[in-house]
């Protein structure tokens, strides 16, 4: 791998962490914050619910303080990610790519806020990818299965029975 190559991968890992930890910082462990100030001050989760709709749903918006709550485990786990990402841990691999698949399964429940989880986690989640896969890699492998494989101009090769 050149020189070049390893900076580009390098910088990719750290712009998907990056923006994994705006995201964990900024819009999930804000809104924890949230919940643990209202349950402070004591404020009745109906007082907020009744007057603005935040989810698409309304079981969520029904259970508004239980899903801010709820928000305090992905910022740990989205912040945990990020950084081992961002100090080049395998193990923050993992977790952060189920951590995206999670949240890519659920924004559509968590509309409209989901659209920028959506965004930044599809980003970043790109990001980290092209950056842990080398990109010269191919799907298949290299040689004359792939090339017979992607090509559509070759007849397929037929194998005869073993006699």
């Amino acid at each position: 791998m050149t020189e070049a190559t390893h900076r580009s991968r390098a910088r990719r890992l750290r712009i998907g962490g990056a923006l994994l930890l705006a995201q964990g910082v900024l819009m999930e462990a804000t809104v924890f914050v949230g919940v643990v100030v209202l349950l402070v001050l004591r404020v009745p989760q109906a007082t907020i619910s009744d007057r603005i709709d935040i989810f698409a749903l309304a079981y969520l918006n029904e259970n508004l303080y239980m899903m801010m709550a709820m928000s305090g485990i992905f910022a740990a786990l989205r912040i945990i990610g990020a950084i081992g990402v961002l100090r080049n841990r395998l193990w923050a691999l993992v977790l952060t790519l189920i951590n995206c698949t999670a949240t890519l399964l659920l924004m559509v429940f968590m509309l409209p806020a989901g659209l920028v989880d959506g965004l930044l986690t599809g980003t970043a989640l790109v990001l980290i990818l092209s950056a842990w896969i080398p990109p010269n890699r191919t799907i298949i492998g290299s040689g004359s299965d792939a090339t017979a494989f992607m090509t559509a101009d070759k007849p397929a090769r037929t194998f005869a029975p073993a006699e």
